[in-house]
């Protein structure tokens, strides 16, 4: 019976046995160990083993599993559904001598060495680099959808449409990789029929956009190039391309990935049809911007993801004076030539003015291109220079105001020395005089939001981040914001779907995996967290929380050298003692070894050491809530510093971590469980956000709310 296979199978089988299969992509099927089919009846048992195999090794809360297939049954109601389902599941697995099934009270997982997939199949194969082994998979799945036809009501469907987009993704960019290896290493035959083939999928529905649930079509926007400027002054080609993702944004039938994502391949040497198969899109536009003193010349082409081949190319002509009209003009021919190309009526979309100032424009582009940089000496104060004075050309650019704040915002997470509430008093008024001026900017809600959650004001704060993504749902750095706040408050799976939203509009963008690593380890997601991790230091983020993870999972050789990496990214984040100027680099490779030492290498010794160092930082620090503070104080649940710290005061840059005390994970629930935390959680404002957004699946809901 189900209940008893939890002894059964203990992750291993007997030699000469082969493991049960499971086929998701399409039809769901399950074959037993001597490759005979298991015909299951109760579509809701082919379901729950889905769901199962999309998170292999990993248990599910029970609540999880009816919360998707028996949506709006009372609680009762739905275990006992899942209770029979499992039973009847159990006996015909039973019959097969088919042990795939592990059952606890709480909660349900596959024996992993019990059971394999195609999907695992495939994601072994490129984990080793069998490239022909690729290929002919590739060739089995075809366009065939994860889960077929699979259905069980809306909350299934946004779980299925989330599961198809990250598998997807996850595995174009591991295709795009491998490409990208291949064409390094003079390989560019094999290069291209790994691309050709990954491309055949895209081809036959995929890529074309009109995937289940989501009929819109995928393109990118590369950067242009720019012509006849200097190296390094290329940001007016990279505004034109901005406003061209944002203008085509506002095409309800276009997803148009993020900046983040299409500027990552700036450098490529991919074909295009290679760049297509990472960002998992149809179509591309690439072009160039020529620009003479106040004349602007723009080429732009649509080439066909799947062959490379163009499909469509233009030439427009302009003056500064009218920039926003030239660029208008080219979003309508590129809307036009990919209806045209698909065969579908698109409107064309319009482009509202920025501002008549042309010095207070090309400002204004600058500052953003710094911005987009994030690390680098002097890159952050140099942007706020360019956009005041932007700004002081013309008080109505609300735009302008925007990117101000959200500079401002940036300085006070990564900028040591910066005072706090000063950044974030900044950043409110900015973006509220953006507001004043046009109130349907999404990312001025989000960081707005960010400032009131700073105040206490936790609803406001998640008021302001839901009416942003309202107004602005297709924007990744609105999802990331909304997402991420739902995770400060423990709200995992709310934040989740955000979080996945985000990684889809902007899958190369590090900051979203960073944030939903977090996620995947609140769901006890171990594998999946490090994997988020993993990509988001690839992508050139700070490699903490993979040292973190890697830790958590007894990796702790592989999680100090993790965590230390960080130095070479954000040394400049860690802030001196007061009276010390700059540290020199010895001290900072010495601060991040007794770092990475304490949070991960499992002594008790070291984390004494590194405690005693927080201490030292926390007395003598002018900003004694600081990140680097209390951080590590939350990964390694000192918890009479988490409090001293986040307890006493929420920074821009300390609320993020929230997100990491959600989990069951040792040793970061000791702080939610702390007799601490629930008056630290009524005293900021969250636990008023949870009586309206929903009570944390973590926490017991008190017997006097709802």
């Amino acid at each position: 019976m189900a209940e008893k296979q939890l002894d059964d199978c203990d992750g291993s089988l007997p030699a000469g046995l082969a493991p049960a299969r499971l086929t998701l992509f399409g039809e769901f099927a399950l074959a037993g160990p001597d490759g005979s089919a298991i015909v299951l009846p109760n579509r809701r048992a082919r379901a729950l083993l889905a769901i199962l195999a999309l998170a292999p090794g990993h248990s599910l809360a029970r609540e999880t599993i009816t919360g998707l297939l028996w949506p709006g049954r009372f609680e009762a109601q739905a275990r006992a559904s899942l209770r029979q389902c499992l039973l009847e599941l159990g006996k015909i697995l039973d019959a097969h001598d088919c042990a795939i099934l592990s059952v606890a009270r709480d909660t349900v997982a596959l024996n992993p060495g019990c059971v394999t997939s195609d999907l695992a199949e495939l994601d072994l194969a490129l984990a080793v680099g069998d490239v022909e082994l690729v290929r002919g998979m590739l060739g089995s799945i075809g366009a065939k959808r994860l889960l077929g036809p699979m259905q069980f009501g809306e909350e299934f469907g946004r779980w299925l449409h989330a599961r198809r987009a990250e598998v997807d993704a996850r595995i174009g960019i591991s295709i795009g990789d491998a490409v990208d290896r291949l064409q390094r290493a003079g390989n560019a035959p094999t290069a291209s029929r790994l691309a050709q083939a990954w491309a055949v999928r895209g081809a036959q529905g995929h890529l074309s956009g009109l995937t289940d649930g989501d009929e819109r079509i995928r393109i990118a926007v590369m950067p242009f190039q720019a012509l006849g400027v200097p190296e390094g002054q290329d940001y007016f080609a990279d505004g034109i391309v901005d406003e061209l993702i944002s203008t085509l944004g506002q095409v309800s039938q276009l997803l148009v990935t993020g900046r983040t994502s299409s500027f990552h391949f700036r450098s490529s040497d991919l074909p295009l049809s290679a760049i297509a198969t990472a960002l998992g899109v149809s179509h591309i536009i690439e072009g160039s911007v020529q620009r003479q003193g106040d004349r602007v010349r723009v080429h732009v082409h649509l080439v066909d993801g799947a062959t490379g081949f163009e499909l469509w190319g233009g030439r427009y002509d302009g003056t500064l004076d009218d920039i926003f009209q030239l660029q208008e003009q080219v979003a309508q021919a590129v809307t036009a030539a990919i209806g045209a190309a698909l065969d579908v009526t698109l409107p064309s979309p319009l482009v509202a003015g920025l501002t008549h100032h042309k010095r207070a424009y090309d400002l204004y582009l600058q500052g953003r291109a710094l911005n987009a940089r994030l690390f680098g000496d002097g890159v952050l104060t140099r942007a706020v220079e360019l956009v005041e004075e932007a700004v002081a050309l013309d008080p109505n650019f609300a735009e302008a105001w925007v990117l101000l704040g959200d500079i401002r915002q940036r300085m006070g997470i990564y900028l040591a020395g910066t005072d706090q509430t000063e950044a974030s008093s900044i950043m409110a008024d900015c973006v509220r005089k953006a507001l004043a001026i046009k109130p349907n900017l999404g990312l001025a809600y989000g960081l707005l939001a960010l400032h009131e959650f700073t105040q206490n004001n936790i609803v406001g704060s998640l008021d302001l981040a839901f009416k942003g993504f309202e107004v602005e749902p297709h924007n990744p750095a609105v999802s990331v914001r909304l997402g991420g706040l739902l995770l400060f408050c423990g709200l995992t799976q709310q934040g989740m779907h955000y979080l996945d939203l985000a990684i889809d509009q902007d899958p190369v963008d590090g900051r979203h995996y960073m944030v939903r690593s977090a996620g995947q380890l609140n769901l006890g997601l171990i594998d999946a967290a490090i994997a988020d991790a993993q990509r988001s230091v690839d992508l050139g983020f700070p490699s903490v929380w993979l040292g973190l993870y890697h830790a958590i999972a007894g990796n702790h050789d592989i999680a100090v050298e993790a965590y230390q990496q960080t130095r070479h990214l954000i040394k400049n984040s860690i802030p001196p003692p007061s009276g010390l100027g700059s540290l020199p680099p010895e001290m900072i490779d010495a601060y991040w070894l007794v770092a990475a030492k304490g949070v991960c290498s499992g002594k008790a010794e070291d984390r004494d050491h590194y405690c005693r160092t927080l201490d030292m930082l926390h007395a003598t620090m002018a900003d004694k809530e600081h990140t680097a503070i209390t951080l590590p104080a939350v990964f390694m649940a000192y918890t009479e510093l988490v409090y001293a710290t986040i307890g006493t005061r929420i920074t821009l840059g300390n609320l993020a971590c929230l997100m990491s005390i959600w989990t069951e994970y040792e040793p970061m629930c000791r702080i939610w469980q702390h007799e601490e935390f629930i008056p630290f959680a009524q005293r900021i404002g969250m636990a008023a956000a949870w009586d309206k957004y929903g009570w944390p699946d973590l926490l017991p809901v008190p017997t006097n709310r709802a």
